[in-house]
């Protein structure tokens, strides 16, 4: 009994995003006959992430300022996710440096150019430069060395 090609395409995407589900991935690809590939993804939804304080600010640096409402304090202190962030173009691994021991490629304050390197993804043994979408300012770095991310994922904040 043969089963009708676009019958069995349906129920192997339905299958794969069960599985997507199940494992709480975000792609997933199956190479089934004749050389014949099914991929299956789903963007993840923006992440509301709260960085660490010296990723802010360089460490030598500290201001007094006057009290300010909670309100003003969180929209101030917390980088706006939504925009100026470069986010990951794949799934992989997360490097700041070109090699282990190396200085990183970026800092937060330090002004970069359009299609400066900004960091590494290492992504099926493959080393991918991602380079920053516009000039600006290093905000904030919203990752750590040597991490793994996720497709979407804000990697890096530039104003």
């Amino acid at each position: 009994m043969a089963i009708k090609k676009n019958d069995f395409d349906q129920q192997l995407i339905r299958d794969l995003a069960s599985i997507l589900d199940e494992t709480r991935l975000t792609e997933i690809e199956v190479e089934v006959e004749d050389g014949f590939r099914i991929r299956v993804a789903r963007q993840s939804p923006v992440v509301q992430a709260t960085v660490p304080a010296p990723q802010l600010a360089a460490p030598a640096a500290v201001e007094t300022q006057p009290a300010r409402s909670t309100a003003q304090e969180s929209t101030a202190e917390t980088p706006d996710l939504t925009k100026n962030a470069v986010s990951s173009p794949m799934v992989g691994t997360a490097y700041r440096a070109p090699a282990p021991g190396a200085d990183p490629f970026i800092e937060v304050g330090q002004t970069v150019e359009k299609g400066q390197t900004l960091l590494i993804i290492e992504a099926m043994k493959t080393m991918n430069q991602i380079p920053s979408p516009y000039a600006g300012v290093v905000k904030a770095i919203l990752f750590q060395d040597a991490q793994p991310v996720e497709y979407g994922e804000p990697l890096v904040i530039i104003e």
